[in-house]
């Protein structure tokens, strides 16, 4: 089965022949190698480009273990380029791959890299260069250094809800039970049968993520990064810190793994896209708290893989859900925080703060969102809502909520929004 990935195709179209290096990245299996090699490889020969001036080099496979040498890959490409007078694409596989190796013009000296062999590929006037990669830190983080402002990336997610509805057009309730349960993997939403999902996404934690991870990163303490998977999956929407983490495990686990070592272990997770992390911002001081934060799963599936698919949560896998979202629509996305004076139940004042889900920001414009699975009272209701009301501003304010059908909105103005009209119409957010 072949599935659509448009608005991921649209924006490479886009970017063609800009001068730039096209950087797509995402979490492995996400389908960044099925959009470049066969979605928009597809786009160009139905375009009129030849086969023959496609190149496709996939340095995962052995078959091209060789272009793993930035020196060899650039020997490669220059050799294919020589003469050549057509415009022409190279298409890179998991460009993290290729190592670094000594200049051989200069011993001792800064070392020969991947980056240096595409900076090269972009100044050839007739070639267009799109690479894909797994490892944010070789990649998205460095793309304005050592691109040196000539890289432009393209994420990858997996199967957003709106494109899994497309593709298997269920009933949608049926839809996002099914989605909320086993996530948006390209694979997993194609496997036959329930047990085989399941068993593909515990399979890829140990046999793709952590190992790439343990290797890659030479991991001493395998067993301890496991465990600080485990406890951010269970902990999805949650409040925690590295510090929290290492405590937790030392008396579950009888851990002794340092705070620091944790830590590590959670920016390693980051950068192989597993998780995302949501600062903590003072609506009305206008700055970041330091600590804690809020940790999300870039596939609710693979969250509930972890769990062994026991604590289903339902309440923070949608706010999950519409985190990933709004990260895929190019938000920037924070949890907010209002601190206010309120009395407590013994008349006296004391300064309280409360949460607002999501705060989120693009391009000037500012949204106020709360995740409501569902507000069965009134009492519910206004406990959700009260933070909109102490923000002392005038920027929209949106509860997305399962138990709602047609948008409306309140006496306040706030607009309470059903979670399917959220995930399959960005237009509702107005």
């Amino acid at each position: 089965m072949e599935i659509k990935r448009d608005v991921y195709l649209n924006r490479l179209v886009s970017k063609m022949w800009n001068g730039q290096v096209k950087v797509i990245t995402g979490i492995r299996r996400s389908g960044k190698s099925f959009l470049l090699k066969t979605l928009f490889r597809r786009c160009l020969l139905d375009n009129g480009t030849k086969g023959e001036d496609i190149l496709i080099l996939e340095l995962d496979e052995l078959r091209f273990a060789q272009y793993r040498n930035p020196l060899v890959l650039g020997q490669f490409v220059r050799d294919w380029m020589a003469g050549s007078l057509t415009r022409r694409y190279l298409f890179i596989d998991e460009i993290q791959m290729c190592g670094e190796v000594p200049n051989p013009a200069l011993p001792g000296g800064t070392k020969i890299t991947f980056y240096d062999a595409l900076n090269e590929f972009r100044s050839m006037p007739n070639l267009d260069v799109y690479v894909t990669g797994s490892n944010s830190k070789m990649l998205s983080k460095d793309i304005k250094t050592e691109f040196r402002g000539r890289g432009d990336e393209v994420r990858v997610h997996p199967l957003s809800f709106a494109e899994y509805l497309s593709t298997f057009r269920k009933d949608r309730r049926d839809a996002l039970e099914d989605y909320m349960r086993y996530g948006g993997m390209p694979f997993a939403v194609t496997c036959a049968d329930d047990a085989s999902r399941e068993a593909y996404l515990k399979g890829l934690f140990d046999e793709v993520y952590i190992k790439d991870i343990v290797e890659r990163k030479k991991i001493d303490h395998p067993d301890v990064m496991s465990q600080t998977i485990d406890f951010l999956c269970s902990s999805t929407g949650s409040l925690t810190n590295a510090n929290n983490i290492a405590k937790s495990l030392a008396r579950s686990q009888g851990s002794g793994a340092s705070v620091n070592t944790v830590a590590a272990y959670i920016d390693h997770l980051e950068d192989a896209y597993l998780f995302t992390e949501a600062k903590r911002y003072d609506v009305k001081g206008h700055a970041y708290f330091d600590y804690p934060q809020k940790y999300y799963c870039e596939d609710v599936g693979l969250r509930n893989a972890r769990t062994g698919f026991r604590h289903q949560e339902a309440t923070h896998i949608m706010e999950n859900l519409i985190f990933n979202e709004l990260v895929m629509r190019g938000y920037s996305v924070d949890v907010g925080v209002v601190v206010a004076n309120e009395r407590n139940s013994l008349g006296k004042n004391v300064r309280v703060q409360r949460e607002i889900d999501f705060v989120v920001n693009r391009a000037g414009e500012r949204l106020y969102i709360q995740s409501a699975y569902a507000l069965p009272d009134e009492e519910k209701r206004l406990a959700e809502l009260k933070p909109f009301s102490l923000t002392g501003d005038s920027f929209r304010k949106i509860i997305v909520r399962n138990d709602v059908g047609r948008k409306w909105f309140d006496e306040t103005g706030i607009l309470n929004l059903s979670v399917f009209d959220f995930l399959l119409d960005e237009s509702a957010l107005g």
